[in-house]
């Protein structure tokens, strides 16, 4: 259930950049989420879509970049996407193992519509 918070969150980020910016219309939020950050993105859309009603962001397209889990082998320093859980480094087999990617969950760019300014 935490997509609700991590919804609402996005929503309160968009819009303050958004207003910033002097948008009149958010047409797309481009979100980055690594594959062990937990996030459902179907229950993120819902929740998205109820709750922009009425803002500046309704009808925004959402789309979700997935990032998946990287490792760092600390004995030979190779980087490896981490496949169903083998955290064992297939340079090396050694099995100290860093996490440097895969956990990621933030707004990387908004795409906006500025209609108040044409003609000027």
């Amino acid at each position: 259930m935490h997509e609700l918070a991590i919804t609402q969150a996005m929503i309160e980020l968009v819009k303050e950049h958004a207003e910033k910016a002097g948008a009149k219309k958010v047409g797309r939020i481009n979100l980055v989420v690594g594959e062990l950050s937990g996030f459902v993105g179907e229950c993120v859309q819902f929740y998205f879509d109820q709750m922009s009603e009425g803002t500046i962001m309704k009808d925004a397209e959402l789309t979700f970049k997935r990032v998946p889990t990287m490792g760092r082998c600390r004995d030979c320093s190779k980087e490896f996407e981490i496949k169903e859980m083998n955290w064992t480094c297939p340079s090396c087999k050694g099995n100290s193992i860093q996490l440097v990617g895969g956990n990621e969950l933030f707004v990387e760019s908004i795409e906006v519509e500025d209609y108040g300014n044409k003609g000027a």
